[in-house]
């Protein structure tokens, strides 16, 4: 079982870079290298994040917040035509919050606006146990899917992307909010 060996403290604890893996009774070696493989994505994201810049030029900007881990964040795209051309996302948080801005932040660039929806929507339904549909490239997203494992931080890692698809409907209405807070709605995250 993926995840089965994954400890708490290596992902959720910001300044924590003594990272050990607990060895369990169910010790299985390809679980324990795959295991390690995700957090050291994960903490690759989270120490070198993309995405932390200025752009010349902001079409779409949304703060996204989570109030119980403290998270928050600015996400800012630059468009060309129905394209994402560029993405900044500036803010504060958990490794988790942060690798996955920095996951979206690299993806995004490129993608047209219905696609990164669908792929957020893709992301949303991975941290609720249901797998990426077949042919779908994820790119580093799936090494945040032991998250799952732990549902308060599920909110964490869909913080970027709620606020992309809250961003992406307030172009689409025409509204004005400038802000979200990841809330939850009969025990799934909305």
């Amino acid at each position: 079982m993926i995840g089965a060996t994954r400890g708490l403290n290596p992902l959720f604890a910001a300044d924590n870079n003594d990272i050990t893996m607990p060895m369990t009774a169910d010790y299985n070696r390809e679980d324990v290298e795959l295991d390690a493989l995700y957090r050291d994505t994960v903490l690759d994201h989270y120490r070198s994040p993309r995405g932390r810049k200025t752009l010349d030029r902001v079409d779409l900007s949304r703060d996204g917040h989570n109030p119980l881990c403290g998270d928050r964040l600015t996400l800012s795209l630059k468009l060309s035509g129905d394209k994402i051309a560029d993405v900044a996302v500036k803010g504060n948080g958990c490794a988790i919050s942060i690798a996955s801005a920095s996951m979206l932040a690299e993806m995004l660039p490129g993608m047209t606006r219905g696609d990164a929806q669908r792929l957020a929507e893709i992301f949303r339904q991975m941290m609720h146990g249901h797998p990426a549909p077949a042919g779908v490239d994820v790119g580093d997203l799936d090494s945040l899917e032991g998250v799952r494992q732990f549902p308060v931080r599920i909110k964490c890692a869909l913080l970027a992307w709620m606020t992309l698809v809250d961003v992406l409907r307030q172009a689409d209405s025409g509204t004005a909010e400038t802000s979200i807070t990841v809330t939850e709605n009969d025990g799934e995250v909305v």
